[in-house]
């Protein structure tokens, strides 16, 4: 190589590292990414104490990489040049068969499934109410057929195994009802949530431990509500080739009354907001899966009429919202908690609010990793 040469890739080199450095400076700092649906991390604060800890320079890396500018553009051509290499993953995402793009499970922390597992055990010992215990296995598991050959995945049935060993609660068997319609839509190809139809294929598996006579599938009437669905999966991914999905709804919102509800310590409420059981305001944005029942939100009452009929309660994750629809048909009210904001005891909720079952429904991957279930008392 000559030293011209030599010179020119050195200087187009900093000329280029001299380029990204400005612009990240002159760049605005973005609070949330539309594309990733996640907040994106902002500049930390230096003191002392972070410095030695060395979380600062942790926090500092996280907040680089976040605020990269056109970090949407670098993360979207990683994935094809990934795809072009031969590839089958990127950012710990598959590219399966029929166009699904599967987040990869692996083995979960053991202590971590053990003490999530042991509060809901001394929950259910806490209240006078029948608690079930639901796990959700995803795509990872139940379309494992689609992923490419030999990937890397952890077996989720072991997890769910386990579960039902080490509890003396009632557990659904829910993998077995998904597993004999694997090779349906019961899955986003570009989300991690199960859709309407895998909804409904798991209200059908709670039943029995749930006593309530499922209505037959043939008795609704599916309603496309977006054929441009492109989920959180999609985002993390990079990948920009695929098809999006569709979403639908089965079952008519009408003389259903949702609320949205803030509660002090002793769960008297504080602040009551009007949602919708699907929230159609949603499907113009990116986020299109928080149309069902308006999105996160840290106590929510769905009220339905059925005045006879008893009241649920459902410590859940975002799998339940497409869920709940399918239950308003056996339910007179159903209470759904998230415990990543609720942090008074459910225990004297379930009987302030006269709950006659509990739900814990979540799926694998989200049991397994969830930090809140300290807050389950």
């Amino acid at each position: 190589m000559s030293k011209k040469y030599a010179r020119f890739i050195t200087g187009l080199f900093c000329g280029v590292l001299t380029l990204s450095v400005a612009a990240n400076a002159l760049t605005p700092d973005q609070e949330f990414s539309q594309i990733e649906n996640r907040a994106l991390a902002q500049k930390p604060k230096l003191t002392a104490d972070t410095l030695l800890s060395g979380s600062f320079m942790s926090d500092y890396e996280t907040y680089v990489n976040d605020q990269f500018v056109l970090r949407d553009f670098w993360v979207a051509g990683k994935a094809y040049v990934e795809r072009i290499l031969g590839k089958k993953e990127n950012n710990d995402v598959y590219f399966c068969a029929d166009g699904a793009l599967i987040t990869r499970f692996d083995e979960p922390d053991a202590d971590r499934v053990s003490r999530n597992l042991d509060k809901v055990n001394q929950f259910a010992a806490a209240v006078e109410v029948p608690v079930t215990l639901g796990l959700i296995p995803t795509q990872a598991c139940v379309w494992s057929h689609k992923l490419p050959a030999n990937a890397p995945n952890y077996d989720q049935k072991l997890v769910l195994d386990y579960v039902a060993e080490n509890t003396a609660l009632p557990t659904v068997d829910i993998l077995s009802t998904l597993m004999a319609h694997k090779d349906e839509a019961i899955f986003y190809r570009t989300d991690h949530h199960w859709t309407s139809l895998g909804a409904y294929y798991g209200y059908v598996a709670l039943a029995d431990a749930l006593d309530y006579e499922p209505v037959p599938l043939s008795q609704y009437q599916k309603t496309t509500v977006s054929g441009s669905f492109y989920g959180t999966v999609f985002s993390s991914s990079g990948v920009r080739w695929v098809a999006p999905d569709e979403m639908d709804t089965y079952v008519p919102e009408e003389g259903i009354r949702v609320s949205s509800v803030t509660c002090d310590a002793d769960w008297n409420p504080l602040v009551v907001e009007e949602r919708q059981l699907y929230d159609e305001s949603y499907l113009d944005k990116k986020d299109k899966y928080s149309m069902f029942l308006g999105g996160n939100q840290p106590l929510a009452v769905v009220e339905t009429g059925n005045t006879d009929k008893p009241k649920l309660l459902i410590i859940r994750d975002s799998y339940t919202d497409s869920l709940v629809p399918f239950l308003t048909a056996h339910y007179s009210e159903i209470h759904l908690a998230d415990l990543r904001y609720c942090k008074a005891p459910l225990s004297s909720y379930v009987t302030k609010a006269g709950i006659d079952q509990v739900l814990v429904l979540y799926s694998v991957p989200n049991f397994t990793s969830d930090a809140n279930f300290p807050f389950l008392r």
